[in-house]
């Protein structure tokens, strides 16, 4: 008899989703193994999440999916069935403003929250400054960076007007709503081990049979989902399955600044998450009144695309800094600009439309959920329920390429046709490209 262990499942990872995978397969049944080469969960690029709540996306599949994790987030304690000795995350639906002059607010963003039934006020320029103190509602269009004698300007024009939805917000802590997802699996029979990488996955017969770790040690299983956030494509490698598939991930190093609020300014319990595609930016409250600052990635921002997401550069930029600084000062000029450079640095796993992949793969038994590119957090719940349907459905037997599996979800009863997230679906040029935490 084989000593190997043996499970339903293996999850590579232990990030936000990679640990709702557990627990959501858990529940349904499945003996899972989340394997993760960190030492705790959602200890990675999930740590450092904006962890922001929004609906706000320019694709029906992207609102559809955003409106059922609000829903999550909402009843978060209710969804766990358990308590975490540590506490559990705390979601503050604070409301997000997106502000700016652009065309997809009316004719894309809007009509989908029409059809899905999302909350929103449109504001004009007198309702933004009675809502956000201090605020300066210039036209600061197109996106710049501070070596450009233009972003200097006055402004010549206003906003003409932005959209309010009082269903967004954030999540403090994001590695705590992690473990508190593992402590959700576990209650459910799922299990974690951590500082353990996998060195390859092993097939059998044209079907994935398992992993190997770096230390010899082989775990048999029939099904292995690849959750592994920017190692994502080094296990896809592994795997064999990358060059089989159309729509590729690779890992972007990514910035995040903290700043304190201007002085006289409670913005961590009066702030809003504001996105403003004016300046490329979006910034929401943070603990301790600071204000926290992404960029958009507008097109004169530099991308730095990382070969080895084991090895990058982990120290905030002066050059990113202080133009995302500058960006946020523009819009609330009594900003101080502080000295010294306070934030964090990681990796986004980006696929090549800036939308997840959840799949199969060419490989039977070989799933993945990637390509997040550093907007799924709050999709986490969702994500997961939608790869376990996907996943019960292929594994009965539905051909899933020419006859895509689709999930009605259970909240709000939407159906999402998983094609939409395809990893052979041609890139969808509806997307922004660009990130909103």
């Amino acid at each position: 008899m084989s000593d190997t262990p043996r499970y339903d499942a293996l999850i590579i990872g232990a990030g936000i989703i990679g640990a709702n995978m557990g627990f959501e397969m858990a529940k349904a049944g499945y003996k899972t193994l989340n394997i993760d080469k960190l030492p705790a969960a959602g200890y990675g690029s999930t740590a450092n999440s904006c962890a922001i709540v929004r609906t706000h996306y320019s694709t029906w599949p992207g609102v559809a999916m955003a409106y059922e994790g609000f829903h999550f987030w909402k009843d978060w304690e209710e969804y766990l069935e358990v308590e975490d000795e540590r506490g559990l995350a705390r979601f503050v639906q604070c409301g997000a403003i997106y502000i700016g002059n652009d065309e997809r607010y009316s004719e894309k963003v809007l009509p989908l929250f029409d059809e899905i039934g999302v909350d929103y006020e449109v504001w004009d320029t007198t309702a933004v400054t009675e809502h956000v103190a201090g605020i300066d509602t210039g036209d600061h269009s197109p996106p710049k960076r501070d070596d450009d004698p233009a972003f200097w300007e006055d402004p010549g024009t206003q906003i003409t007007s932005a959209v309010y939805t009082p269903i967004a917000g954030y999540i403090t802590d994001p590695q705590l709503a992690t473990h508190n997802l593992q402590r959700a699996a576990e209650a459910k029979g799922g299990e974690f081990i951590f500082g353990a990488e996998v060195a390859d996955i092993r097939v059998e017969d044209d079907r994935v049979a398992g992993v190997a770790l770096a230390d010899g040690t082989t775990i048999d299983a029939p099904i292995v989902i690849n959750v592994a956030g920017p190692h994502s494509f080094v296990i896809n490698e592994m795997a064999g399955v990358a060059d089989s598939m159309k729509i590729k991930t690779k890992a972007l190093r990514h910035e995040v600044h903290h700043v304190p609020s201007p002085e006289g300014l409670d913005f961590e319990n009066d702030g809003y998450l504001i996105g403003d595609d004016d300046l490329g930016t979006y910034f929401r409250p943070e603990v301790g009144n600071h204000i926290l600052i992404g960029s958009q990635d507008p097109d004169c921002d530099p991308q730095v695309w990382v070969d080895d997401p084991d090895v990058f550069d982990r120290d905030i930029s002066d050059e990113q800094w202080r133009v995302q600084v500058l960006r946020l000062a523009r819009r609330l000029p009594s900003l101080g600009v502080p000295s010294e450079k306070k934030g964090v640095v990681d990796l986004y796993d980006v696929s090549d439309d800036w939308i997840p992949i959840y799949d199969k793969t060419d490989l039977d038994g070989f799933y993945v959920a990637i390509g997040t590119s550093g907007n799924q957090f709050k999709n986490s719940h969702i994500a997961a329920y939608c790869m376990l349907k996907l996943i019960e459905a292929v594994e009965a037997g539905h051909d899933h390429d020419t006859d895509p599996v689709k999930v009605e979800m259970p909240y709000t009863r939407l159906e999402m046709d998983m094609s939409a997230f395809s990893r052979n679906r041609e890139i969808n040029r509806a997307s922004s490209f660009s990130v909103l935490g």
